[in-house]
């Protein structure tokens, strides 16, 4: 019997699951890790939790069943974040994460002064605060001690890899949200290299992410490890979104739309990503950086112990507007700077109001990266945790009129797995959505009064600093 181990390397948690050579899926574990803000802005974790979780993860996993039978893993994880070592592998700082907004200035330099023609035409991109280039930039001119020590730079999930084998390497999809990574030809920019001050020999080998980089043996296992993705082209393997036409959109703790191209794609609007897919095309990308976390938020956080309830329907009279900023924007907005808002509240605003609020704020947020899509979307898989929600899936579907096909929440997990094994198996829905047409008409007029609020907001915030 042939099985296979696939990694989500997430935010608050890694997912580990078990699948057979078909794809089904045995077993699965999770296990928490801390996630810390130092600093208004900052987002930053030890690695050494992540790989403390994932060994302790494998162990239960793998209880019970003959270790000869795991012949591979692959690991999908979060993007974009700055794991920075010296030259014995040692970690030399917190890891700085995707939703670390820190870099404003760092990320006016690239744009402004490299230039957005420029690095479009190195990278296929345009800087965000989350990319690891300027988090790179951050490190050399706010802790130049570390920045001299450093002589291995890498990716969350690269760093897990590299500990299950002593291989340092990644893959095309994770290496693609650097910013120093020549997306068209799917390697590292030495033009960009130069620009950020990076010598080359600190970066890992580019693979492919279904090529096998090394072997673990790890927990008595003796397994080979594939290069695996970034956990949105992880999630994209696991819904099926492979071919031009489809559409994943994701609701972890951020949020994505992620569109597969046959070739490499230059958006004319640069608030879309231009990335290698781990299928070894190409595809485009939106990305909200709060989504599900802005309902954990308010159910823990504001309702102290969870109140994930029944929205009333909309109404164009609805005066309750939640903006789903809480660690700043990606798309399409590329501003680290503004917050999240409640706006219209009064004495007559319910839990039920707020919580309807919430759930249509990311809807709309959603529909932003939607509305750059070279193409109309008509329906999408859905993955992450957002989906667990019935209510906010109805919300979504007819936020953004398409049909929704709700996969679940292993997307990024069961995407690794696939990797590591060669299965390709088509996903079951577990349920299919269709928009409620009269509730579509009510929410095409809230989403053009949703748009005039960023400006606002941006506006504030602005004149605030």
């Amino acid at each position: 019997m042939s099985l296979f181990i696939g990694i989500d390397l997430g935010t608050s948690a890694v997912k580990i699951i078990l699948t057979d050579e078909k794809g089904s899926i045995l077993k699965a574990v999770s296990r928490e890790y801390p996630l810390s803000f130092p600093h208004p802005q900052w987002s930053e974790q030890n690695p050494e939790d992540w790989w403390n979780a994932v060994q302790s993860g494998i162990e239960e996993l793998i209880d019970g069943t003959d270790s000869h039978d795991i012949k591979a893993i692959g690991c999908a994880g979060q993007m974009h974040g700055l794991v920075m070592m010296d030259e014995s592998g040692n970690v030399l700082r917190p890891a700085i994460l995707w939703n670390d907004t820190r870099t404003g200035k760092q990320n006016d330099y690239l744009n402004n002064t490299v230039g957005t023609e420029k690095l479009r035409s190195l990278t296929g991109n345009i800087s965000f605060a989350g990319f690891t280039a300027p988090k790179v930039l951050w490190v050399k001119e706010n802790e130049p001690d570390i920045f001299s020590k450093c002589r291995k730079i890498c990716l969350p999930k690269d760093y897990i890899n590299y500990r299950l084998t002593g291989v340092f390497a990644t893959d095309v999809s994770d290496a693609s949200g650097t910013l120093y990574f020549d997306v068209e030809k799917r390697c590292w920019s030495d033009e960009m290299l130069g620009i950020l001050g990076i010598d080359r020999s600190f970066l890992p080998g580019v693979f492919e992410s279904s090529c096998v980089i090394g072997k673990t043996h790890i927990c008595g296992l003796s397994a080979d490890v594939v290069a695996g993705a970034g956990d949105n082209a992880g999630a994209a393997i696991g819904t099926g979104t492979y071919e031009s036409g489809r559409c994943n959109i994701s609701l972890g703790t951020s949020g994505t739309v992620f569109i597969p191209t046959e070739s490499f794609v230059l958006p004319a609007n640069s608030a879309l990503h231009s990335f290698c897919h781990a299928d070894g095309r190409y595809h485009l990308m939106g990305c909200i950086l709060s989504a599900a976390s802005c309902n954990k938020w308010l159910n823990e956080t504001v309702f102290e112990g969870g109140y994930d309830v029944e929205p009333s329907p909309p109404s164009a009279d609805d005066t309750l507007w939640f903006m789903p900023y809480l660690s700043g924007e990606r798309c399409p907005h590329n501003d680290g700077d503004v917050k999240g808002a409640f706006i219209g509240v009064t004495h007559a605003v319910t839990r039920e109001d707020m919580q309807k609020a919430v759930f249509e704020g990311v809807a709309f947020a959603i529909r932003d990266c939607l509305e750059l899509c070279p193409d109309r979307i008509t329906k999408a898989t859905v993955c992450g945790g957002g989906t667990r929600s019935d209510a906010w899936m109805r919300i979504l579907a007819d936020a953004l009129g398409i049909q929704l096909s709700i996969i679940g929440s292993e997307g990024p997990s069961y995407g690794a797995a696939l990797l590591a094994s060669g299965a390709r198996p088509e996903p079951q829905a577990k349920e299919i959505i269709n928009p409620d047409l009269k509730f579509k008409e009510i929410y095409d007029i809230k989403y053009s009064k949703f748009k005039k609020l960023y400006p606002m907001l941006k506006d504030f915030y602005k004149e605030s600093d």
